[in-house]
């Protein structure tokens, strides 16, 4: 039986496969729609080899506003705040 983690690094692929299939029926959209499924592709792995970490604010350090996909596009940022 699939745990929770399991199930959401499935439906994250699965949104990932979405939008480079729409990507690659819209060339306009292709860039966009690339990010968008790198983004849901590093947070599925994030799910799955780590379930319950963390995510460090960087924004409060940066002094600037960052965007989730800005956040997980660097997993290595991400697991800093798992130490």
């Amino acid at each position: 039986m699939p745990t929770h983690a399991q199930i959401a690094g499935r439906l994250l692929r699965d949104a990932a496969k979405f939008f480079r299939t729409v990507g690659d029926q819209n060339a306009p959209l292709k860039p966009q729609m690339d990010d968008n499924a790198n983004v849901f592709e590093q947070v599925a792995t994030l799910v799955e080899q780590d379930p319950m970490g963390f995510v460090e604010d960087e924004t409060a350090e940066q002094g600037g506003e960052e965007t989730a996909s800005q956040q997980t596009r660097s997993p290595a940022h991400a697991q800093r705040g798992n130490s």
